[in-house]
């Protein structure tokens, strides 16, 4: 129980270095992969994620969904993709291949629907190395470049928005 702290400060001390030596690198170029994390403790209806992507023209196999639960229990077998915290160690490592292996994409954009502050969500969007970052509003606004003012629940205005800012920004 000790060392946990240890290690979560640890994290949070390696991911504010990541954030503060983020640049943003906006430009017109299209979207055509789409990387999506979200928390599956808030959010269960993955096929959402599908109808976003299909809403800004991104190919199925230009599509990757991961899941994240703070619970350490199989319970979640209906995702295939789920991680939760066992998957980090010290200084942001990431311990787990697959998960190591999307945040190494360079997809053109990432979304990152989750509200709860957990810091390994936060982690995986600021490791990840995707050129356009698109998430809700957090209480750490360096995480994301496009951030969209909207509740959890309310998916469908999420995505209206989000195609509508795309648009606006060449990028659809």
């Amino acid at each position: 129980m000790f060392l946990k702290g240890f290690k979560e400060k640890s994290n949070k001390k390696y991911l504010n270095k990541l954030l503060s030596e983020r640049h943003a690198n906006v430009n017109d170029s299209k979207i055509v992969s789409l990387g999506i994390i979200f928390n599956i403790d808030e959010v269960n209806n993955f096929e959402q994620f599908r109808k976003l992507a299909d809403n800004i023209d991104v190919k199925p196999n230009r599509l990757k969904i991961i899941a994240f639960s703070e619970s350490e229990k199989d319970n979640v077998n209906t995702w295939d993709a789920c991680y939760n915290p066992k998957d980090f160690g010290w200084k942001g490592t990431v311990k787990n291949s697959e998960l190591q292996e999307f945040l190494n994409t360079e997809f053109d954009a990432l979304v990152s629907y989750y509200e709860d502050g957990v810091l390994e969500l936060k982690l995986i969007t600021a490791l990840s190395k995707a050129k356009f970052k698109i998430g809700i509003l957090q209480t750490d606004e360096r995480l994301n470049d496009l951030i969209i003012k909207n509740p959890l629940k309310e998916f469908n205005s999420f995505k209206k928005e989000v195609h509508k800012y795309l648009t606006i920004l060449n990028k659809i």
